[in-house]
């Protein structure tokens, strides 16, 4: 799965793709090693964007994923894109106590640790210096006072993007100026559909950041299941996914959620339908999800047809 998801990203690189995000779940086979990956496929590709949607950041020690993060951005000319979270419902339950992080016990779901984690880590990354200096001669350091950790990738922080849920996540990302990833659920704060919420949201976190006083213009991504059916394996695959809807689920304790709709259908139907998306209107970045289980041939194919066939009447580059 390894070797296909950086041979997916070479081929994605080579049809004219701008990027390649891969999810991270812990105790499941799907990236839970994400910064070894990254780093790889930096190495292995020259211009593509690489980034997750999203690290968990209750399971990570915020110094050490500064540095991993940094290593990875500098193989890769600065093409890193990092989605950072909370996380989702995962494999386990609390499978971050086995990695030794326990949230106190009114931070349900440790919503604050993995907060306050990700504090740590974006000014890990901007250079906050803060480790005491050894005095010994064989430690020789280039300036004086606190060392900072190493290695340092200049820029990385303004490609830092915070995975929310619901409003005020996505409002405190703002804040923060951090870049927003919209994923295929959000919290269902009103009887509106799937897409209105989540352009609802979008337009929430654009509100905050100006209120915040930010100078640069953030990045927002929604991600979508997307296929174009333009041979007869596509519709195999796919015919029978047409015409699905959103979906509300109870996401474990934290309510309901509703889960955006799959898009499958010929070219022309998608163009129509996926005008109608107000979320992908009001974003800048889209992220199609991929069943990776069908390898990188196919995927190849299912993208490039998508970049042919659906995204010229849509004005996707």
């Amino acid at each position: 799965m390894l070797l296909q998801a950086i041979d997916l990203a070479v081929a994605a690189e080579e049809i004219g793709i701008d990027g390649a995000y891969y999810r991270v779940h812990h105790f499941a086979r799907q990236h839970g090693a994400p910064y070894p990956l990254l780093a790889a496929v930096g190495a292995r590709t020259s211009k593509i964007e690489i980034g997750t949607g999203v690290i968990d950041q209750r399971y990570e020690n915020p110094l050490y994923a500064a540095s991993e993060a940094a290593a990875a951005d500098l193989i890769s000319g600065g093409r890193l894109q990092l989605g950072i979270s909370r996380g989702s419902p995962e494999q386990v339950i609390e499978g971050y106590k086995y990695f030794g992080y326990q949230p106190e016990e009114d931070d349900r779901g440790g919503e604050r640790m993995a907060r306050s984690n990700f504090q740590v880590f974006l000014k890990a990354i901007e250079g906050a210096r803060f480790a005491e200096p050894n005095p010994h001669p064989m430690f020789p350091n280039p300036y004086p006072g606190p060392l900072a950790v190493e290695p340092q990738s200049p820029g990385l922080r303004e490609r830092i993007w915070w995975g929310a849920g619901a409003r005020k996540s996505a409002e405190w990302a703002a804040e923060l100026g951090v870049n927003l990833q919209s994923s295929t659920l959000v919290m269902h704060e009103s009887n509106e559909p799937f897409h209105v919420q989540q352009r609802k949201q979008i337009e929430a976190y654009r509100e905050a950041w100006k209120a915040a006083g930010h100078e640069r213009e953030p990045r927002v991504s929604v991600s979508r299941s997307i296929f174009a059916l333009v041979t007869e394996q596509d519709w195999q695959f796919f015919g029978g996914d047409r015409g699905s809807g959103d979906q509300v689920g109870q996401l474990g304790a934290e309510g309901a959620a509703i889960f955006g709709r799959s898009y499958a259908g010929a070219p022309d139907q998608l163009i129509e339908e996926l005008k109608e998306d107000e979320a992908i209107a009001a974003a800048d970045t889209i992220l199609l999800t991929i069943p990776s289980q069908l390898g990188p041939d196919y995927n190849a194919h299912a993208l490039e047809s998508i970049l042919t066939h659906v995204a010229p009447g849509l004005g996707w580059r």
